[in-house]
């Protein structure tokens, strides 16, 4: 224990540096935190304050770190930006009837540069080539859509 007394500040870098390290695998930033309560530990430890206060600065430190830093650190990592693939990122945008839609008889929408199969999402609807529709949904490889009134001059 007297060793630890006398590297004070160089038993607090190899705790924050273990940490450190330790964070790399889990990335949980739980012992991030923790390590840069060892950080202040350590820095507390070259003011030469007693070993009692640098245990109390570490742990406080840590304690504060882990209640108000890592919660918008974590919220800010585990979020970005909504990622659409595949035909999910047709949904929502408009298109252009190429052939007449109906409840009966499915036609065809032009939609992000692709020719889509696409029934009315309204059984009762006839929509006429040449109109712009609104894709309400896409079930295998077919667009629901519902058509979108143009203002017209």
């Amino acid at each position: 224990m007297d060793w630890i007394r006398d590297h004070l500040w160089e038993t607090w870098l190899a705790v924050s540096i273990a940490l450190g390290v330790a964070e790399m695998f889990s990335l949980d930033l739980i012992l991030a935190m923790l390590a840069a309560g060892a950080v202040i530990g350590m820095i507390t430890a070259i003011i030469g304050l007693p070993l009692e206060l640098t245990l109390l600065a570490a742990l406080g430190t840590s304690v504060a770190m882990l209640v108000f830093v890592r919660p918008t650190f974590a919220k800010r990592l585990h979020s970005g930006p909504e990622l659409s693939l595949g035909h999910g990122k047709l949904v929502g945008t408009r298109a252009m009837v190429t052939e007449e839609i109906t409840g009966l008889a499915p036609g065809r929408v032009k939609a992000g540069g692709e020719i889509w199969s696409a029934l009315p999402y309204d059984e009762n609807l006839r929509i006429a080539p040449g109109e712009t529709v609104e894709i309400l949904q896409i079930k295998g490889a077919t667009a629901y859509v519902h058509p979108v009134a143009t203002l017209e001059p």
